[in-house]
C-alpha cells in the first residue's frame, strides 16, 4: 500500500514539473537588448577625404558605423570662411551630407565645424567637437585661437554669438568687410575659430543680426579686443585616467598632443548706448493725464498746448522716468481737461535711417478713452441716498517691523496742490508718552506725487506716523482720509555688517561695490575708499558682490564704443557667497584677479548654466580608447604650420 502512494505522488511531481517546463517555454519573455548604448557614432569613411588638399567639393558625405542625426545644424554646425548662402546640412541613413552654395575660393582652408551636432539616431548620443577640413590648394592651415564670450555687464556666458577673425588692422573693416574665418559660442560661452593660416589677427565677437558677418547695424552686441592675436602651438603633455569600472581605476598614461595658443582668449560683450529715439505711444488714460512713451532716452523734449487754450500759464505737472522715456502730463487747468479733444505741440529727439539724431516737430491729438467717459445706463436706476465717499489713496512703505536704513516714503495717487512737513506727524514712544519727532522732507525730483520723510531712528524705537484727514487737497477735488500707523523699529542685533577690503584696483581708478541677491539683482551700493567698501545693517541671508571699475566717475556701469575704441567699464564678481549673519561685523578680502575673470561668477545667480551632458560610464572607456586608436589617421593633429593637421579631439 505504501508502495502506490508513493509511487502515485512521484508520478505527480514528474507531471507538475513538465507543466511547468512547457509553461515557460510558451511564455518567452523580452529580450532585454543587452548593455545601454553611451558610445557615440565613429567615423568609417568620407567623401572627399578628412584634410585633403587641392579638393573643390560642392557635396561633403561622412559616413558612421550606425544611423545619426543632426541636431539644429543651422544653429550648431559652423562652416569657414562664413558661407553667404546658405548650406544645405541633412542626415541620410548612416550618413552626414553637406551641401555647399558658394563659390570656393582659391588655396583656402575650409573648416565645417559640427560642434556636438551629430548624434546617434537611438540614444543620441553626441559626437562632440567633431571638425572636417579640407583645402582648396596645397596647403591645410591648422591653427586655432580660443577662449570665452561673456556679457560684459553681469558676465553671464554668451550663446550663439559669432566669433571671427579679420588680418587686415584698418578700424572700418569690421564694419565693412565679412569675417574672414568664425566661430560661434557654446552653451557656456566658449568658442575656437580653426583653419588659421599664420599670421596676426584682430578678434572680433559679433552677435550678427542679418548674416552678413559684419557690424553694420548699431542695436547688434559686439566685441573686440585691443591687442593683435598671432595663433602659434606648442607641445604638450595631459594625464588620461582610464577606469575598470566607476570606481576602480584601470590605467594612468602619458598622452602628448599639440596645444594651440592662444586658448584663454576673453570677449566681453556689450550694446553700444545707441537707440534709435521715436515717439512710441502717446495716449490720455484720463481725462487730466496725458502719457508719453519714447522708444529710448533721451533729452527732456518740449511741449506747448495747442487746443484748447489754457487759462494759467503753468497747465500741467511733470511726472517723468528718470531717462525721460515715459512721460506723464497732469493738466491742472480744469478748462483744459473737461474737453474732449486736447491738440499738443511737441519737439523731440528722432533719429533718421542714417542713425543720425534730429529735433522733430509734431502736433498731437489726445481724445478721451470711451472707457473714460461714464456711461448712461438705457434705464435710470434708483441712485442710492448717499454715495460712498472716495478719498484720495495715499500708500507708505511703513509696516509694523520696519527697516533701520529705511526712510518713509508716502505717494499719493494724484498729484496734491500742497504737501509739506507740517502735514505729517512722526512720534516716538517712550512709555506711555509720544513725542514728536524731527525729519528731513524732501519732494522725489522725478514724481511730483512722491514724498520722502528721514529721521534719525533709535534702534528698537516704537513709531507711530500720522496724518489728519481733509488736510492734503489732490488738482481733481479729492482728499485724504486720516492715516495712523504705529510701528517698530528694528534693533541692532538684527542686523550684519560687511566690510571689504579690495586688492587688484589699477591705481588712480574709481570703484564701486554692489551687493546681489540670489536673483542677481543689486540692492546695495558702496564706493571703494582706500581700498575698503563698507556695508551697515543688512539683513541676514546668503548675499554677492560684483564690483565695477567706474572710468568716468558717473556711479554707473558705462557700456563700450567700438567708433570711439572704448572698451565697456570692467566688472568682476567675487567668486563666492557671503553669508550675512544677525549682529555680526564680517570682514572679507578680495583680490579681484586672484580667480580668473572668466570663472568669477557664481553658479547659483548664472542665469545661463551650461547645458548638462549625458555622463559615459567609465567602464567603457577602453572600447572608447579602441575605437579612437582605429580611427587616428583621420583625426590626429600635426602641428600648427600651413601642411598637415586636421582634427584635435578635446577631452
Amino acid at each position: 500500500m505504501l508502495h502506490k502512494i508513493f509511487s502515485f505522488f512521484s508520478f505527480l511531481f514528474l507531471a507538475l514539473t513538465a507543466i511547468v517546463v512547457l509553461y515557460a517555454c510558451a511564455n518567452m519573455a523580452a529580450p532585454t537588448g543587452g548593455a545601454y548604448d553611451v558610445d557615440p557614432p565613429v567615423v568609417r569613411r568620407s567623401t572627399p577625404g578628412f584634410n585633403s588638399l587641392n579638393s573643390s567639393p560642392g557635396k561633403i558625405e561622412i559616413e558612421f558605423d550606425e544611423n545619426i542625426k543632426i541636431k539644429t545644424p543651422n544653429e550648431k554646425v559652423i562652416i569657414t570662411p562664413p558661407q553667404q548662402n546658405m548650406p544645405v546640412i541633412r542626415s541620410v541613413g548612416r550618413k552626414a551630407v553637406v551641401e555647399l552654395r558658394d563659390e570656393l575660393l582659391p588655396n583656402t582652408t575650409y573648416t565645417i565645424d559640427f560642434t556636438d551636432a551629430i548624434v546617434d539616431n537611438n540614444e543620441e548620443n553626441p559626437l562632440e567637437n567633431f571638425v572636417f577640413s579640407f583645402s582648396t590648394g596645397d596647403q591645410l592651415d591648422t591653427l586655432s585661437i580660443s577662449g570665452k564670450v561673456l556679457a560684459a555687464s553681469d558676465l553671464e556666458p554668451v550663446t550663439g554669438i559669432y566669433v571671427g577673425i579679420h588680418s587686415d588692422f584698418d578700424d572700418t573693416v569690421f564694419t565693412r568687410v565679412p569675417f574672414e574665418r568664425i566661430s560661434r559660442t557654446d552653451s557656456r560661452g566658449r568658442f575656437t575659430v580653426r583653419g588659421m593660416a599664420p599670421g596676426r589677427y584682430k578678434v572680433y565677437a559679433l552677435n550678427d543680426l542679418n548674416r552678413d558677418y559684419r557690424y553694420d547695424n548699431p542695436q547688434e552686441a559686439i566685441a573686440f579686443l585691443d591687442s593683435v592675436i598671432v595663433p602659434s602651438t606648442i607641445p604638450a603633455v595631459r594625464q588620461d585616467t582610464l577606469f575598470r569600472d566607476s570606481l576602480t581605476i584601470d590605467t594612468i598614461r602619458t598622452v602628448h598632443f599639440t596645444r594651440f595658443l592662444p586658448d584663454d582668449l576673453l570677449l566681453r560683450s556689450f550694446l553700444a548706448d545707441f537707440q534709435r529715439k521715436y515717439l512710441q505711444q502717446h495716449e490720455r488714460p484720463e481725462p487730466y493725464r496725458l502719457l508719453l512713451r519714447f522708444a529710448a532716452p533721451a533729452d527732456l523734449p518740449s511741449f506747448r498746448l495747442m487746443s484748447p487754450v489754457a487759462a494759467e500759464k503753468e497747465w500741467y505737472v511733470l511726472e517723468r522716468s528718470a531717462r525721460n522715456d515715459t512721460l506723464q502730463l497732469w493738466i491742472t487747468d480744469s478748462l483744459v481737461y473737461r474737453q474732449d479733444s486736447i491738440a499738443l505741440k511737441i519737439n523731440y529727439l528722432r533719429t533718421d535711417s542714417l542713425n543720425r539724431d534730429y529735433i522733430d516737430t509734431d502736433t498731437l491729438d489726445f481724445a478721451i478713452r470711451s472707457s473714460s467717459r461714464p456711461r448712461r445706463s438705457e434705464k435710470r436706476e434708483e441712485e442710492p441716498k448717499e454715495k460712498p465717499i472716495r478719498f484720495l489713496d495715499m500708500k507708505t512703505n511703513v509696516q509694523s517691523a520696519f527697516e533701520l536704513y529705511n526712510p518713509v516714503r508716502i505717494e499719493f495717487s494724484q498729484p496734491v496742490v500742497q504737501f509739506d512737513s507740517s502735514y505729517v506727524q512722526l512720534f516716538h514712544q517712550e512709555d506711555t508718552l509720544f513725542h514728536l519727532v524731527p525729519f528731513r522732507f524732501e519732494r522725489d525730483s522725478l514724481n511730483p506725487r512722491k514724498y520722502i520723510l528721514r529721521p534719525t531712528w533709535i534702534p528698537g524705537g516704537k513709531y507711530k506716523l500720522s496724518v489728519d484727514s481733509a488736510a492734503i487737497f489732490s488738482y481733481y477735488g479729492l482728499w485724504n482720509n486720516k492715516y495712523e500707523q504705529a510701528f517698530t523699529v528694528k534693533d541692532l542685533d538684527q542686523y550684519g555688517n560687511l566690510e571689504m577690503t579690495i586688492k587688484g584696483i589699477p591705481a588712480g581708478k574709481a570703484a564701486y561695490v554692489e551687493l546681489l541677491d540670489k536673483s542677481d539683482k543689486p540692492f546695495r551700493k558702496s564706493f571703494v575708499k582706500d581700498h575698503t567698501a563698507k556695508f551697515q545693517d543688512l539683513l541676514p541671508g546668503e548675499i554677492f558682490a560684483r564690483l565695477v571699475i567706474d572710468e568716468n566717475h558717473d556711479g554707473s556701469w558705462t557700456t563700450g564704443n567700438y567708433e570711439a575704441k572704448r572698451q565697456p567699464e570692467q566688472v568682476f564678481y567675487y567668486p563666492g557667497k557671503l553669508t550675512i549673519r544677525a549682529f555680526s561685523d564680517h570682514l572679507e578680502d578680495w583680490d579681484i584677479e586672484s580667480v580668473p575673470v572668466i570663472r568669477q561668477k557664481p553658479l547659483e545667480i548664472t542665469k545661463n548654466k551650461p547645458e548638462e551632458k549625458k555622463r559615459r560610464d567609465p567602464s567603457q572607456e577602453r572600447d572608447k580608447e579602441r575605437q579612437q586608436t582605429q580611427q587616428s589617421s583621420p583625426f590626429s593633429g600635426r602641428g600648427g604650420g600651413r601642411s598637415g593637421g586636421g582634427l584635435t579631439r578635446m577631452r
